[in-house]
């Protein structure tokens, strides 16, 4: 892989351009390349040169190449851990944060006569105005896909499935409650992984403990939704050790307790609304592959989901005082949710598909769960329960299982890449210093 890089940048600088090169001008491979160089060419006057002499880099003529390599080694695998699997790890948890402070939000303020299709709408058509300016100057591509391009049609199709996913989940969330809602998102996992395999991006290994540890871990999690959602048993900490009195936010807990009759549709359309989502989290990826714009494709999903929007809200809802805003918690609400639910979360999103794939994005889903259950503790008076501090141990057993998993699959495609490439250019050229050094 090095060698075809090589001469694109070590071998087209003269000795004399060489003096005048910056200490961080040249890679570690480059400046191997080079003392290699200069030494069969027998000009040692370059090599005893002060300008030779690199920060935490000497190239004089007891050089410890097996010193420099560790030290750069650990360096760049420090680097790539903390990039590759520190960063994900923070972002995706601070998406769910944000999304579960979102819905604490909207719950609030639908006490305050938030319209369901009006939040919708504003929020997409808030998002899609703070995008465009950040599409305009940070977008590195000045070539948009063309109106006839299969890319297009999937972008149209990624507002189509968030918008359905949207308005789905909100109305099963009407015909059940939150708390499902949250363990129903534990679906997510299982069917992105299911359409990942039919996709052939993901590869299902029976025998590979990496597979077995996602399948554990899936049925794990959705063991503990279903604790979560099925069995409460007794109070562990009451509502009232979080408020200090009685307030709306009880008749909220109140109105979003569903009948038996309307349970099992709400579960339907959550269930509904997940399979949409694991369905956005594929064809995101796919775009992602063609087009790897972050920015500019989150402003497109976000534009068509606007206007996918716009139609169904203004039919469903037609009286247009629910329309007029005002500066108050609702207004709040949409900017929350179109700045932090919408731009951060998609964003975030979007550049952790690209960065790690479908599977690993959906399996943060279960931790909304156990924030859901803290946050409506705290905020909302919701009482908790023996039975969501069961479930949620499951879930973070599963979930970990999971993670576990992928990380093994992960480090075996790492070091499967590495033995057909770095390690044989590398070990040659080090042998190759080494005895032009003794």
């Amino acid at each position: 892989m090095f060698m075809s890089q090589i001469p694109h940048t070590s071998f087209y600088l003269h000795p004399s351009r060489y003096l005048q090169a910056t200490p961080h001008s040249l890679s570690f491979c480059d400046k191997l390349v080079w003392i290699s160089y200069l030494k069969n060419y027998h000009q040692p006057s370059l090599l005893s040169s002060s300008r030779c002499s690199y920060s935490g880099f000497s190239v004089s003529g007891n050089l410890d190449t097996k010193s420099v390599m560790r030290r750069t080694g650990e360096e760049t695998v420090a680097w790539r851990y903390f990039h590759r699997d520190v960063v994900p790890f923070a972002a995706m948890f601070a998406v769910e944060c944000s999304t579960v402070g979102s819905n604490t939000l909207y719950k609030a303020a639908s006490l305050r006569g938030l319209n369901f299709y009006v939040f919708i709408f504003y929020s997409y058509a808030a998002s899609t105005l703070v995008l465009l300016p950040l599409a305009l100057i940070f977008g590195r591509s000045k070539k948009l896909p063309s109106a006839k391009s299969p890319l297009f049609f999937e972008m149209l199709l990624l507002g189509l499935f968030g918008c359905m996913a949207q308005m789905v989940g909100f109305k099963g969330v009407e015909q059940s409650s939150p708390t499902l809602s949250s363990a129903m998102s534990n679906l997510t996992p299982a069917f992105t992984f299911t359409l990942a395999v039919i996709f052939r991006m993901e590869q299902v290994v029976l025998r590979s403990s990496a597979t077995q540890a996602k399948i554990i871990g899936g049925v794990l999690s959705i063991s503990g939704a279903l604790v979560v959602v099925l069995y409460k048993g007794p109070k562990v900490l009451s509502a009232a050790s979080f408020t200090l009195s009685s307030s709306p936010t009880s008749s909220l807990h109140q109105h979003l307790t569903s009948s038996e009759s309307s349970w099992i549709v709400g579960g339907l359309l959550l269930a509904s609304q997940f399979f949409f989502v694991s369905v956005w989290y594929i064809v995101q990826t796919l775009v992602m592959e063609l087009y790897p714009e972050e920015i500019t494709v989150v402003f497109f999903y976000n534009l068509f989901a606007t206007l996918v929007s716009a139609p169904i809200c203004f039919l469903a809802e037609r009286n247009w005082t629910s329309w007029m805003l005002k500066p108050d918690i609702t207004l709040a609400a949409i900017v929350y949710s179109g700045v932090f639910a919408s731009v951060f979360s998609v964003l975030t999103h979007t550049w952790g598909l690209h960065l790690k794939g479908p599977v690993y994005v959906s399996l943060f889903r279960p931790l909304s769960i156990a924030i859901a259950v803290a946050m409506g503790a705290i905020f909302l008076s919701d009482a908790l329960h023996l039975g969501s501090v069961i479930g949620s141990v499951i879930l973070c057993f599963g979930f970990y299982t999971v993670i576990w998993g992928k990380k093994r699959e992960d480090s075996t495609k790492n070091l499967a890449g590495s033995e057909h490439c770095a390690p044989l250019l590398l070990t040659h050229t080090v042998e190759d210093e080494g005895s032009s050094l003794r």
